[in-house]
């Protein structure tokens, strides 16, 4: 088995959590999709970024049967108004060149788990430079997945005060600074019941993904997708309150 990904680090982030006393999860609360984006710009455009940051920086994570990148465009579709400036940065436009990242073929598990995401280059291009000290600009994308190679993109500047929102899969557990967890938590069942029969290799990583990390004990919004049409949303930490 491939290393790549410290669990342990994860579990004793749970393990001060619950030294701290962080609050259990609210009550499910139902919404449609378009309510849920709503939900969401509003518990975000009520949070200020730390001091010293150029950016709240919020991961949008869950697998692909359950959109994180919709919903991450939603809710920053929605962001200005509520007086908030928002930028989307995917994590595919992050993976690993496909020398590496199919290394071991082209639907490994251990891979899909540890071996795509490339979390420095996120850390290194986006998330640092908007956080404490950071220079406040950050890198839209650094691969192009279709093409295989580099993309030609500058670093922008963060608007002020402004969101960042990354969706993407298994970005917890990794150690990336980010200051909201939304984790768009689909069950093994119905993953199994929503994946497309030529992806069901992947379905190993994100069992890995539960049983190493427990996604849902760090973050700090939980949306429940095994339904996608019918979403429900649980509040935790901040949130909770």
């Amino acid at each position: 088995m491939r290393s790549g990904r410290p669990a342990g680090a994860a579990r004793a982030g749970r393990l001060d959590d619950r030294r701290r006393g962080r609050p259990v999860l609210t009550r499910p609360e139902p919404l449609t999709p378009e309510a849920l984006a709503t939900r969401l710009s509003e518990l975000l455009a009520g949070t200020p970024a730390d001091p010293g940051t150029a950016a709240l920086r919020v991961a949008v994570d869950g697998p692909d049967v359950a959109a994180p990148d919709r919903l991450a465009a939603a809710v920053a579709e929605q962001l200005p108004a509520l007086g908030r400036p928002a930028v989307v940065v995917p994590a595919t436009g992050f993976y690993r060149p496909a020398s590496l990242r199919l290394e071991h073929g082209r639907t490994d598990p251990d891979a899909r788990y540890t071996d795509w995401l490339d979390g420095g280059a996120l850390a290194r291009e986006v998330l640092n430079p908007l956080g404490p000290g950071g220079t406040g600009m950050y890198l839209p994308a650094l691969w192009d997945l279709e093409r295989d190679r580099a993309v030609r993109a500058v670093p922008q500047p963060m608007p002020a005060d402004g969101v960042l929102l990354v969706p993407g899969a298994l970005l917890q557990g990794i150690g990336l600074a980010f200051d909201v967890v939304v984790h768009l938590r689909v069950g093994p069942a119905a993953r199994r019941r929503l994946t497309p029969p030529d992806q069901a290799w992947e379905l190993p990583a994100f069992d890995r993904y539960d049983d190493e990390v427990d996604p849902v004990s760090l973050a700090d919004a939980v949306v429940l997708a095994d339904h996608p049409a019918r979403p429900a949303l649980l509040l935790a930490g901040r949130y909770a309150g």
